[in-house]
């Protein structure tokens, strides 16, 4: 199967993609998923320069199988208008063993926040604040 690795506006299931990316090889499949969470704000805003975000999330999953050994990583971003409580990033990593996932897991997720060109804008009481890049 081949690592799904995107942008996208709408939303994912999580439980199909757990299927789908789980194999009889797989010991672990870590699942990392990153929400809008009620700080203040009512919503963010989401941009990404998609072409460049998607050779880099390849790039990221390969950096994961090289340094760590896992089967393979899968990442979908979202972008556009996102509400608190909605999901903005999934990350599975699947491998034999949980170490080895959860150290590319988290790898993973600190990579994309360093290298992917994606940028938000929070929404406070009706204003939208200054662009920011996602770290």
């Amino acid at each position: 199967m081949t690592e799904i690795l995107r942008l996208q506006e709408e939303d994912f299931d999580i439980g199909a993609l757990l299927s789908k990316t789980r194999d009889k090889a797989d010991g672990a499949q870590l699942v990392f998923v990153g929400c809008v969470r009620d700080d203040g704000l009512e919503a963010l805003e989401i941009e990404a320069f998609v072409p460049v975000a998607e050779t880099d999330l390849q790039r990221i999953a390969d950096e994961c199988r090289e340094k760590f050994g896992v089967r393979a990583v899968h990442i979908i971003h979202r972008y556009g208008h996102l509400k608190v409580g909605e999901n903005i990033v999934i990350i599975i990593v699947c491998s034999a063993h949980r170490g080895e996932g959860y150290e590319a897991s988290r790898y993973a997720i600190e990579r994309l926040k360093e290298l992917v060109p994606v940028w938000k804008q929070e929404i406070v009481n009706g204003k939208k604040g200054n662009w920011v890049e996602v770290h």
